[in-house]
């Protein structure tokens, strides 16, 4: 009887495992998930390279679009990327990060290189051949901006505030909107990673 109790005891953990949810993600997840590999920018922080939108094998990229005269969006989600990846430890390691300038102009290659590389030493700075090539890039992401000059000569830049998971295979694995705590993009970050 204690022979047969332990049998229906040890299926049931494993039936139990076998149907748990799956973890939920605080990001935004869209279905089906769309490939970036489209996405055409040159890596400023490597002489102008082609940068491929997909992660080393097994790991992830985490892309973001924005601008370093940005006075708080920008240096807030990278100040939070930088966070998450702190909390990380050695999964780090697996984690690369780049942005890609919605303002080339103002942004030169030396300028985003060193911007973005204030926040995560090892990221890369993006910048577009040319205005198709960036909106060709954003809306492949679903992202958004603009850049106008008002009358006085002042610039005034628009941009989608969101954070982006890209996985080897360069499907966009999950979208964070502004204001996600460190600590849950860290906690996605380690499911996605579970997962390759």
């Amino acid at each position: 009887m204690k022979r047969l109790l332990a049998v229906i005891i040890v299926l049931g953990l494993i039936a139990a495992a076998c149907s748990s949810e799956p973890e939920e993600l605080a990001g935004f997840v869209r279905s089906p998930l769309p490939s970036v590999l489209e996405a055409s920018l040159r890596d400023a922080t490597a002489g102008g390279a082609d940068f491929e939108m997909r992660a080393a094998e097994n790991d992830l990229l985490l892309v973001y679009f924005g601008y370093t005269a940005c006075p708080d969006v920008c240096p807030t989600t990278l100040a939070d990327v930088r966070s998450a990846l702190r909390e990380l430890g050695d999964d780090a390691d697996r984690v690369q990060l780049a942005m890609a300038t919605i303002d080339p102009d103002r942004d030169t290659d030396e300028i985003i290189t060193g911007y973005v590389q204030s926040f995560v030493p090892s990221a890369h700075g993006l910048r577009a051949g040319d205005a198709e090539s960036l909106r060709a890039a954003a809306d492949v992401f679903g992202a958004d901006y603009g850049v106008t000059t008002t009358e006085e000569g002042d610039y005034e830049v628009i941009h989608t505030a969101h954070l982006y998971a890209v996985d080897d295979k360069g499907l966009l694995q999950v979208t964070w909107a502004f204001g996600t705590e460190p600590e849950n993009i860290a906690a996605d970050i380690r499911i996605l990673l579970r997962s390759e």
